[in-house]
């Protein structure tokens, strides 16, 4: 008898195979020690389609909204159906008795083995490794301490609403408003309101009406002290007249404070990714897959984490790790840190994973064999690690305020005492703080000094700085929280593990670009974006409310939120969307989206065009489409590219060498005509070259 093990890829199959002694290959999983260990290759099962529930919907219609399954279909990934075929097989097996679900720890790896463990229609009982690093010892630990599947219900029903809530929003917002106006405008439930984070900070810089202002600033000897700004140059010019005329400033104030700064709290994803993107000039999506390669190389823990803390029992084992770690990458090695692991511990804030955090098998590991980039997100974890257990920061704050002629002028300063933590690292918000003052020499009340300078200082009001994704990655993070309870630890829209990709989704739609010359880009909206913003209601482009589905979902995932209830709200707002959106007038939308034109279409002559996923009958009333992904080509061993379309539509048919037949496997050369039904639907037919026979039409 044996046990299936399923994982989400093959890096981690080798590793737990290795620990189960599975060793030997075979075709799509290993197998021994009373163990055979498969893989997923990510989503083996994805939603289906809206064709998938009727032809009337393979053409983008208004009359035709809104799509809303009331049974979920889910069809398998073309690209992977050997895999999914292979763990089929597997399930069925007579010898296997049972199941250990061992994908990725979160709310998408639940959702990746239940997809698949639900289509193949399986019984089995299952249980769940629950793990958050892939060190051997972790992984022997988890198989000692396997839970119950049904102990993980409720994160499967938040990922399963978060599935469908995705699929209904996207689907439905982008067939109404790419209908409406033209291009395809791709709608997403959270990629939306971050382009709308994106479109209003660009509308802030724009409008922005940048003022003059002005300061007087004295110089005693040694440091600098300045007044009040002021709008009015001509009252800043007099005070300066004055202070030079009266040639010394007298001490009015001066206060003195002990104060501490403390070590950083260790990394979750958000914080990892915005440090390296300011630090290092990586996007989100870099250093996510970065970390999760030194992930699956054991060298780190679990990356998709919302944790920034420890569980109680790991106390003990820091000492050691710390140490270590400091000796391997030459953090100050022959100074020990000090080790106050009661800062970074806390059972309380941990959640599905503790915080990121280097792992004991860095000590053994070649480094030299890792790429630069994973190196340089290594580097950030481990220093964090020394810095987060250290000892604060501590120095004295002076304030001093000097008077001249009847005016205040103010400075402060600063004196570190001990460097604590930040003698292994600065501030991670040192750059943009700015609040390093240099010290103040001694001071003492009613002294009078005289001044070797006054200036008048003019500077200019500046707009908000455009997102970078360290700071677009803060505002998504932090989206809605004014609107949240107070006790409530997770806010914001997406979630660490999806935040990255809603990014790049962005940039590779054409909403977003990224711009500059400097290591860290900025991110700017397109003039498609802010098209796309500017006729997409409040409900969809609103942060606060696609934050308090994120907090919905989180409930849910808590069995505190009923799932029927989200899905409710979600198809009850994507209905009275698409049945109240009135056509915003005047909106430009000449925009990238609606390809070449390659020819007229053979029903009713309008053009057709390139579109992301076919060539389209720009006429809404004619359902004329090529697909790109088509199955009458891929039955006979064909792709349909551009130029294949371009000749059926312009020449009724196209000439192609060595097709593939299905039943014997033999090549052939034929040629296949295009005609329509009545209503539009292409239909394809095939022309041998060796005989006047046909083989039958077929739809598109």
């Amino acid at each position: 008898m044996s046990k299936l093990v399923i994982c989400e890829k093959p890096s981690v199959a080798q590793s737990i195979g290795k620990v189960l002694g599975a060793s030997k290959r075979c075709d799509g999983y290993l197998e021994g020690g009373g163990y055979l260990v498969s893989w997923c290759v990510g989503h083996l099962v994805e939603l289906a389609q809206p064709e998938a529930y009727g032809e009337t919907y393979a053409k983008w219609r208004l009359e035709d909204l809104p799509i809303l399954p009331e049974k979920w279909r889910y069809q398998v990934s073309p690209s992977t159906k050997k895999q999914f075929q292979v763990l089929k097989e597997l399930m069925g097996r007579e010898d296997v008795i049972s199941i250990v679900e061992a994908t990725d720890a979160g709310r998408e790896g639940e959702l990746i083995f239940r997809l698949v463990y639900h289509q193949c229609k399986c019984r089995k009982p299952f249980e769940r490794l629950w793990i958050s690093s892939m060190e051997d010892a972790a992984i022997r630990e988890g198989f000692a301490s396997l839970r119950p599947g049904t102990e993980y219900d409720a994160l499967y029903e938040a990922a399963l609403c978060r599935e469908r809530a995705d699929w209904i929003v996207g689907i439905n917002a982008t067939r109404l408003f790419s209908c409406k106006y033209g291009p395809t405008l791709n709608v997403g439930r959270v990629m939306t309101p971050t382009l709308a984070m994106v479109c209003d900070r660009e509308a802030a810089i724009s409008g922005f009406q940048s003022e003059p202002f002005y300061t007087v600033q004295l110089v005693p000897e040694g440091f600098a002290v300045n007044g009040e700004r002021m709008k009015e140059k001509t009252e800043a010019e007099k005070i300066a007249e004055e202070c030079r005329s009266a040639g010394t400033a007298a001490v009015k104030d001066v206060e003195r404070k002990d104060r501490t700064e403390k070590p950083p709290a260790l990394y979750d994803l958000t914080s990892l990714q915005r440090d390296a993107n300011r630090q290092l000039g990586f996007t989100a999506k870099q250093t996510l897959d970065y970390t999760q390669s030194l992930y699956e190389k054991k060298l780190v823990t679990y990356p998709r984490t919302d944790s920034r803390y420890l569980t109680e029992d790991m106390a003990g084992m820091l000492p050691g790790l710390v140490g270590m770690v400091q000796k391997k990458r030459g953090i100050s090695p022959d100074a020990p840190a000090p080790v106050n692991a009661a800062q970074v511990i806390n059972g309380k804030k941990v959640t599905d994973h503790h915080a990121i955090i280097p792992t004991k098998t860095l000590e053994a590991a070649d480094l030299a064999e890792l790429p630069a980039g994973e190196l340089a997100v290594l580097d950030l974890i481990a220093l964090r690690l020394v810095c987060a257990v250290g000892d604060p920061c501590r120095y004295s704050e002076t304030a001093v305020t000097l008077e001249c002629a009847g005016h205040p002028f103010k400075a402060k300063g600063k004196t570190v005492t001990d460097p604590g933590w930040r003698a292994y690292a600065a501030s991670p918000d040192e750059e943009k703080s700015g609040d390093d003052a240099p010290p103040l020499p001694a001071l003492s009340e009613a002294a009078v000094l005289p001044l070797a300078k006054v200036e008048l200082k003019e500077g200019k009001t500046t707009p908000p700085k455009r997102f970078t994704e360290d700071t677009l990655l803060q505002s998504m993070e932090s989206a809605g929280a004014e609107e949240m309870y107070e006790d409530v630890e997770r806010k914001g829209i997406g979630t660490p593990a999806t935040r990255a990709a809603i990014i790049e989704k962005l940039v590779q739609k054409g909403f977003v670009e990224r711009k500059g010359d400097k290591k860290v880009k900025a991110l700017v909206p397109t003039d498609k974006g802010r098209a796309l913003i500017a006729v997409v209601p409040e409900q969809i482009q609103s942060p606060s409310m696609t934050a308090e589905w994120e907090e919905k979902l989180l409930g849910i995932e808590k069995g505190g939120y009923a799932p029927d209830d989200f899905m409710r709200e979600i198809t009850g707002m994507v209905t009275d969307l698409v049945k109240n959106y009135e056509t915003v007038k005047g909106v430009q939308m000449d925009m990238p989206g609606k390809g070449m034109v390659i020819g007229s279409c053979p029903h009713c002559g309008a053009d057709v065009a390139e579109r992301d996923k076919g060539w389209f009958c720009a006429n809404r009333e004619c359902r004329f489409v090529l697909w790109k992904d088509n199955t009458y080509f891929k039955k006979i061993g064909k792709h349909l590219t551009a130029g294949m379309a371009e000749k059926l539509v312009k020449d009724g048919r196209v000439k192609l060498k060595d097709c593939k037949s299905q039943r014997t496997g033999k090549t052939y050369n034929a040629d296949v005509l295009l005609t329509t039904e009545e209503d539009g639907r292409a239909k394809f037919q095939m022309e041998f070259d060796n005989s006047g026979k046909s083989s039958g039409g077929k739809k598109n």
